[in-house]
């Protein structure tokens, strides 16, 4: 007989009870084994949303995910390793040109990334992007571009933390998205067992994200922190805005062509503030403080190093991106001045167009996404292009129509307007 059984403990966080470690690790390790059902584990991944869990449950789940698959170990390289996970906005699209960055200033830069996630973005959806990229990579693939290249964005292997696989999957599909303690495990158990030695956290805050507020995003990435310094990996977490969506575009090719562009020495001021803010991070996370990324960035570089990366990945960087075949204009109601854009009011409406997915496995469109021509702050023209909307299938354009309804305020000319920093707050 089994030591414990789903329905046990399900009822027990159900009815706000603190798990024991013997409870943690019998139902991951059951659920990794297909012991326990999706609906069972949909049910408890409910009650730890509803009633929370304590620092200890959130280690031992953190732990018990970890011991559930491999882990990797970067030693062999000849150079240190930083990561960056972020926990996922609108148009936010860092990781791309801030991998080849950090690996153009001397770190090997190991980033496993995932898809979508609601509303949010997935770095692996957007470099497919990019014509005949290939996401899944060996071990032995990824360790040997680690060291020729520097930089590698991949999927995670099955092996690595295979508890987590299911259960991300599973979140994004039954409303448990937020929860503060899967949100830190999830994350913590792949970069603990990824074996990065430093990482930065960029937690995100505001409208887009699943933090909608400070406090609340200071509590998981404090959790995280003290999840990654006791596994003994330099880790820090910068608390990022995420009302304004970031950049000026949202979408998987989208997104792309605007990373080549801030890797080529322009791109959105902001987009260029938060990866060299995060290129700092990991830098000296990594011991390589004598290095400015922002002169490394103006070089050439990492363009460089994002060629390499993506040719050693099947891609062709000279490839033409994607583009949707059908576009709609949404043009500004009045002249005046721009202050605000709702982050989730354009999530949605990417997810609408087909940047995202609804279901797991669903596919997405390369293409599909919103652009913006204005950012808060900006003077806009009554009648002249606010949005640009982007899709293969124009009948997705009213309900991404629906999503823009109120998601943006245009003021009198001459209405004061304070901007919002990008990065908050930081939690060492």
């Amino acid at each position: 007989m089994p030591a414990h059984d789903a329905v046990e403990v399900i009822i027990a966080k159900r009815d706000g009870a603190e798990l024991s470690d013997s409870q943690i690790d019998w139902v991951i390790d059951a659920y990794t084994h297909g012991e326990v059902a999706d609906e069972q584990m949909s049910a408890l991944a409910m009650a730890v949303l509803l009633n929370g869990m304590t620092r200890r449950e959130i280690a031992r789940w953190t732990n018990a995910m970890i011991a559930s698959g491999e882990r990797m170990d970067f030693s062999s390289l000849s150079r240190p390793t930083a990561d960056k996970h972020s926990t996922g906005g609108v148009g936010d699209k860092i990781t791309l040109p801030l991998a080849p960055l950090v690996a153009a200033c001397g770190v090997a830069v190991p980033q496993l990334s995932g898809r979508g996630l609601g509303h949010t973005g997935g770095t692996l959806d957007k470099l497919e992007s990019v014509p005949g990229w290939q996401a899944a990579l060996s071990r032995e693939a990824m360790l040997a571009q680690l060291e020729d290249v520097g930089a590698v964005v991949c999927a995670a292997g099955s092996g690595l933390a295979p508890a987590d696989k299911k259960l991300y999957a599973l979140r994004d599909v039954t409303g448990t998205v937020e929860a503060i303690p899967l949100i830190a495990s999830s994350i913590m158990s792949k970069k603990i067992a990824e074996g990065t030695g430093s990482l930065v956290l960029d937690v995100k805050v505001g409208t887009g994200a699943f933090m909608k507020d400070l406090e609340r995003a200071r509590e998981l990435a404090s959790t995280m922190v003290a999840l990654g310094t006791d596994a003994g990996v330099r880790t820090v977490a910068l608390l990022t805005d995420m009302s304004t969506p970031l950049g000026l575009t949202a979408g998987n090719a989208l997104e792309v062509r605007e990373s080549v562009e801030v890797l080529a020495g322009g791109g959105p001021a902001d987009v260029v503030e938060l990866t060299l803010a995060l290129a700092r991070e990991m830098l000296a996370g990594a011991g390589r403080t004598g290095v400015d990324p922002a002169e490394v960035l103006a070089s050439g570089a990492a363009m460089d190093c994002w060629r390499r990366m993506i040719s050693a990945q099947g891609g062709d960087p000279a490839a033409d991106l994607p583009v949707a075949r059908e576009t709609h204009v949404v043009t500004a109601p009045t002249t005046g001045l721009l202050t605000r854009l709702d982050a989730m009011a354009v999530g949605l409406a990417a997810w609408r167009l087909g940047a995202g997915r609804a279901t797991q496995g669903a596919a997405v469109q390369a293409g599909a996404g919103v652009e913006w021509h204005a950012r808060p702050g900006d003077l806009v023209t009554s009648g002249a292009p606010l949005l640009t909307l982007h899709t293969d299938e124009p009948e997705r354009f009213s309900r991404a129509l629906e999503s823009l309804e109120g998601g943006y305020d245009v003021q009198p000319t001459g209405t004061a307007y304070e901007p919002t920093p990008i990065v908050l707050d930081r939690v060492s």
